[in-house]
């Protein structure tokens, strides 16, 4: 489960409130200080997003634009276009076609990870295996990569080549984080790596792609990949902190504790394996199977000093993709994502 968009456990049975929205970017004001340029293209590309999923019958329609209409961050068309911002095409066609590719890449991959984690909601409405069935969600996420394939052919093969490579890494980090880490292999770094693979692989290929069809200096191409993977590990990184500490998000705290998914604080918290922490950790294994449980070992995460361990670590990461941007020419596009590592630290939903 994309944990950039987190879903909700607390919105009503009825969804048709929910996808009558029309999704925005939310929680980026730098998008504003990029331009008025920036911000019309990413509307261009809204609009175009929903023309991109129209099937061949109203049913499979619906179903393809379920996730899409529910709403997002649009966190990657937004590094697309940002990224384009340091070449001189950064308003051509093939910059759209590039955000188009990127998020339908996404979005078909949450309608298999929400079957594969029998999830009920996404983006506070029911997912589409709930309102349909399991079969039909795995197909719609192959309908939404067959558009995501068709509009990056006419990218060019190397365009093409960057996204079967990244789709690799998206299935790859799936089937680490399914099986687990291997005999010997640290928890912890196993967790690392199923992020980079599963959350910073695409949001690389966003800036790379938006850079290249841009046309910006490949030294510039790389710095912007670079940068973006390590922005994606932070958000990440950071939403495994919100699992615990936040009230605020629509979640349950400790969501990830009752679904079984490690986290940045309970691997730290493992791997210290204090004499102190033998309650909490019980709780912790009991977390899958008792609400009590979950509760008291959020209670005592909270007060854990892994947390701030974490938190440390977040901001860490964030400093490190910022020196990145020194890199870069100093446009607006590049205070903008400047302004994103602040943010990325700073959120608390």
């Amino acid at each position: 489960m994309s944990q950039l968009d987190p879903q909700s456990d607390s919105a009503s049975d009825t969804s048709a409130a929910v996808l009558d929205e029309h999704p925005v970017i939310t929680g980026v004001p730098m998008v504003d200080a990029a331009g008025e340029a920036v911000r019309a293209r990413l509307d261009e590309i809204e609009t175009k997003l929903d023309e991109a999923v129209e099937a061949s019958t109203p049913m499979i329609t619906e179903a393809a634009r379920w996730i899409m209409r529910a709403g997002g961050k649009r966190f990657r068309p937004m590094l697309v276009v940002l990224a384009a911002e340091f070449g001189p095409r950064a308003a051509s066609d093939e910059v759209i076609s590039a955000a188009l590719v990127v998020e339908l890449t996404h979005v078909a991959s949450l309608y298999h990870d929400d079957v594969m984690d029998e999830a009920d909601r996404r983006r506070g409405a029911l997912t589409a295996h709930q309102k349909w069935q399991n079969s039909v969600a795995i197909l719609v996420g192959d309908f939404l990569f067959a558009r995501a394939s068709d509009i990056v052919a006419d990218l060019g093969p190397e365009a093409v080549q960057i996204q079967a490579r990244t789709f690799a890494r998206l299935v790859q980090g799936q089937i680490a984080e399914t099986v687990g880490p291997a005999e010997g292999v640290d928890p912890l770094d196993h967790h690392l790596q199923v992020l980079a693979d599963k959350t910073g692989a695409l949001i690389a290929t966003s800036a790379l792609l938006g850079a290249k069809m841009a046309g910006a200096d490949v030294r510039v191409q790389q710095v912007l990949a670079e940068f973006a993977e390590q922005i994606g590990m932070v958000f990440q990184l950071s939403d495994d902190i919100i699992d615990i500490t936040s009230d605020t998000t629509g979640k349950t705290p400790g969501t990830d504790l009752r679904e079984g998914v490690p986290t940045l604080p309970t691997l730290l918290v493992r791997q210290q394996s204090r004499p102190e922490d033998a309650q909490l950790l019980e709780r912790m294994d009991a977390a899958v199977d008792s609400d009590e449980a979950r509760a008291e070992a959020v209670a005592m995460l909270r007060a854990h000093p892994a947390i701030e361990q974490a938190r440390a670590e977040v901001a860490r990461r964030a400093d490190e993709a910022r020196a990145l941007l020194e890199k870069l020419p100093d446009i607006p596009a590049r205070a903008a994502l400047a302004e994103l590592c602040t943010s990325v630290v700073d959120r608390t939903a």
